[in-house]
């Protein structure tokens, strides 16, 4: 079990907060605005453009559990009443091999939709593209699930939960064994 000073919790929660806060208006040059009209997990969503155009959206910085894992229902859920019907702005950062654009995508009054989902215990911040993300969000990010994880919210009630790019690579081998 992970054991935190409220002086920790304070500053980890400070960095938090800071990530927070609405992008600068030079960002928002780049960026994307549409609603939100699937969520297909609990880090993978579908944004409906003006021109009606569709882009999936895979949420950078953050692993949720997959479909068939504990958590990943409530997960789902979780995001789903986060954001569905609602307008959000997210900047393409690059496509993942599924063909999806990865980004930090936003609501309307600046929350990040991200770091919400590591906020409620709900994602693991997905270290394995952590040289992506700003060091800001990096240290956002990885504060936000070492509270998470210290509170027990969300996936960490359990003692010790499965990483989704584990179970993923487990389902992988098995694959590959029963060919």
């Amino acid at each position: 079990m992970i054991r935190t000073s409220a002086a920790a919790v304070f500053c980890l929660a400070a960095v938090v907060s800071l990530a927070n806060t609405p992008p600068a208006l030079a960002e928002q040059s780049a960026s994307i605005t549409g609603r939100v009209v699937r969520v297909a997990d609990g880090d993978t969503i579908t944004v409906e453009l003006q021109d009606k155009r569709r882009v999936r959206v895979r949420l950078q910085g953050i692993d949720a559990p997959e479909l068939t894992m504990a958590y990943s229902l409530v997960s789902r859920r979780y995001l789903t009443d986060l954001v569905m019907h609602k307008m959000v702005t997210f900047s393409p950062e690059k496509l993942d091999r599924h063909g999806r654009t990865v980004a930090v995508v936003r609501l309307q009054d600046g929350t990040d939709v991200c770091l919400a989902q590591l906020q409620a215990g709900l994602a693991w911040h997905f270290k394995r593209y952590e040289r992506e993300q700003s060091p800001e969000e990096r240290a956002a990010y990885a504060a936000a699930e070492a509270i998470a994880r210290a509170r027990r919210r969300g996936l960490w009630r359990d003692e010790s939960p499965t990483p989704p790019w584990e179970f993923r690579a487990k389902f992988r081998s098995e694959e590959v064994s029963s060919s």
